[in-house]
């Protein structure tokens, strides 16, 4: 499936590589499309916009020409026996009412813009505008519904008005101070209680699109004309690039043949060039390997470590380590019985146990000597535990035998001394390096074990102390220890809780 859709997009590639000045043409098209809706789109917001500007400040001049008219005409002639009243034109010496005013004003500037309309009309009209002062139609109705809860906003609505588009704008024309007498006192008046901003009617200007509808058409006009002639430039220049562009690419191809197949030559001998150095580098990988795993074998890691760091002498006092000194009784007289390799067999199938012990309790082996077995704990890592840790493979020590005593029908015990104190651990000399240890704790360890019983584990009294609250010890008394004289000695008989785990 993967493959067929990777087949299926690699020729929609050639093709398109091969059509390419038609997919630019295409997308050229595409653009301009796009470019001229946005363009149309936004030149109908501005429209809208520009007419409902245009019809706030005619409502603005209006409404303020009423204000002027009424505060400052008004009020100064009617002190002076000048009448004010909606049938001024038939009486002398009388001046129009403010409404009449706004009304008449209204209509001069609708005779100066063909199809716009200024009208004035409200819930309460005058008995002589009855007739066409209240709401005409379902927009009016809404505009005073609207405008007496909010007489501080707008209301407006662009919709087919006399078989032309149009906005229709009304604003609230409150009552001012200076009308409040008036109204309330004029013998004709529908109303006896207005009060200051009560809603005495609506001011709506009704205003064509088609100018500007036409304006902006001519403007889109010269637009459009303009992209098309930069898209058929834009196009022409295009296809007289690709053209350069593929003349160019096939004498690129031609040298890229050329190239590669000096490259592939060139890429044969260094791949067999690199599969040699592999080879060899390989090589030097697990001789490296076997290096480093005959090294750890010999020394601990930290050990091994700082000595191919620092290849000089290495000495570290440590104050508080557990030895163990295990030997194999009458293995001298039995090497007289049996043939040497017969002898290293079980002497290597015994020690291979207690190395394998050694690397479960996480003890450090010494060394072997003959048939001696050398461990020690809480070093080149100190561990608290370190007598434990002793006294458990001491244990598993004779354990282990026995089960080597009985998978191979032989007879061996162990002799086992332990001893707890400071020794001094390093590496001396140039050549066959050892890690061995040095102290008066080494050598009383030796002499636990050389002065000890056959398959008893007998341990010093500072050892002791470590381990008598977890082990079971039988006292053995005083003893001569050569080179220490008398000193008190334990053998370790077994555990205080069966189970217990290092």
């Amino acid at each position: 499936m993967g493959h067929s859709i990777y087949q299926l997009w690699m020729a929609f590639i050639r093709l398109l590589y091969q059509q390419i000045i038609l997919v630019l043409t295409l997308l050229f098209c595409i653009g301009i499309t796009t470019a001229l809706w946005n363009i149309s789109h936004l030149s109908s917001k501005l429209i809208k916009s520009q007419a409902l500007q245009n019809a706030s400040l005619y409502a603005q001049t209006i409404k303020e020409s009423r204000t002027l008219y009424s505060s400052d005409v008004v009020n100064r002639v009617q002190p002076h026996g000048i009448t004010v009243t909606h049938d001024y034109a038939l009486k002398e010496g009388t001046i129009p009412l403010p409404a009449t005013f706004l009304i008449e004003l209204g209509g001069r500037i609708s005779a100066k813009n063909p199809g716009m309309s200024v009208r004035l009309y409200s819930d309460y009209p005058f008995p002589w505008r009855r007739s066409e002062g209240g709401a005409k139609d379902e927009f009016e109705e809404e505009a005073l519904i609207y405008l007496r809860e909010h007489p501080e906003e707008q209301f407006f609505r662009f919709e087919d008005f006399q078989g032309r588009r149009s906005l229709r704008y009304a604003v609230a024309d409150t009552l001012q101070p200076s009308c409040v007498g008036c109204h309330n006192t004029h013998p004709d008046s529908p109303k006896r209680d207005w009060k200051v901003g009560d809603l005495r009617g609506v001011l709506e200007i009704t205003h064509p699109l088609d100018s500007f509808v036409a304006q902006t058409r001519n403007g889109l006009r010269g637009t459009f004309i303009i992209l098309a002639l930069l898209s058929v430039l834009g196009v022409s220049g295009l296809t007289l690039v690709i053209g350069r562009l593929r003349r160019t690419s096939k004498e690129l191809e031609q040298r890229v043949m050329e190239r590669t197949a000096a490259l592939q030559d060139a890429n044969i001998e260094l791949e067999k060039e690199i599969c040699d150095r592999k080879q060899a580098e390989e090589a030097l990988r697990i001789e490296q390997e076997k290096s480093e795993r005959l090294l750890l074998n010999i020394l601990p890691q930290p050990i091994a470590e700082k000595l191919k760091q620092d290849p000089t002498t290495i000495a570290e006092l440590f104050t508080d380590v557990t030895i163990l000194f295990a030997d194999l009784v009458n293995f001298t007289q039995l090497s007289a019985q049996i043939a040497p390799t017969e002898l290293v067999r079980l002497l290597n199938s015994i020690f291979s146990e207690f190395d394998w012990l050694t690397e479960r309790h996480g003890l450090e082996k010494i060394k072997t000597i003959g048939d001696s077995y050398m461990v020690v704990g809480g070093l080149p890592t100190p561990r608290s535990d370190h007598a434990i840790a002793i006294a458990e493979i001491a244990l598993d020590m004779q354990q282990q035998l026995n089960q080597f005593n009985a998978d191979y029908c032989q007879s061996f015990t162990i002799r086992i001394g332990i001893n707890t104190g400071s020794v001094v651990a390093g590496v001396i000399g140039t050549k066959k390096f050892i890690y061995d240890l040095w102290g008066d704790a080494v050598n009383t360890a030796s002499r636990m074990e050389s002065q000890g019983i056959a398959g008893r584990i007998q341990v010093t009294e500072s050892t002791y102390q470590c381990l008598c609250d977890r082990y079971q010890f039988e006292e053995r008394g005083i003893i001569e220890v050569k080179g220490k004289g008398k000193m008190r000695t334990y053998f370790l008989t077994g555990r205080k809780v069966p189970d217990l785990l290092v």
